[in-house]
């Protein structure tokens, strides 16, 4: 068995799964309720919008919004059930299809973007001085590197 946390380790573990987990559902009910959209909905507008064509594969979205296909895929259902989105075969490989952002997924997101922009503001960099959010930036990025190489 492995060695224990110390208390301050402990300390900073649960403060750091409280601070996830509320500033998630904060962010999200906030723009569920300005915009109609969820969290991750808009991750995948903005994923689209930044793409060529605003299209990508799905695998590809899948990869980048750290989702398995078929959470993926059920998710694109519902937002192409709103307009959001659509599909499209892929001309080379069939088996493949495309998310393609659609002009009201465009319009939502550039409606949400500034309401967004501003609860990350208010819940999160405004929390921090520039030292600590920079200092929490590199924290963030070390994980996700150590945890994407294994």
């Amino acid at each position: 068995m492995g060695e224990w946390l110390t208390e301050e380790q402990q300390s900073s573990w649960r403060a750091w799964l409280s601070a996830s987990t509320l500033l998630n559902e904060r962010l999200n009910r906030e723009i569920q309720a300005q915009h109609g959209i969820t969290l991750a909905d808009y991750e995948i507008l903005v994923w689209l919008s930044e793409s060529p064509d605003r299209r990508m594969r799905m695998s590809d979205l899948a990869e980048r919004t750290l989702s398995s296909r078929s959470r993926l895929s059920h998710q694109i259902d519902r937002m192409e059930g709103a307009g959001l989105v659509a599909r499209e075969q892929c001309p080379v490989d069939r088996r493949g299809s495309f998310a393609v952002l659609t002009d009201i997924g465009w319009n939502t997101l550039v409606s949400a973007a500034p309401d967004h922009v501003d609860s990350v503001r208010s819940h999160l960099v405004s929390a921090l001085s520039c030292d600590e959010f920079e200092a929490l930036g590199a924290a963030c990025r070390k994980i996700s590197d150590r945890l994407q190489d294994s």
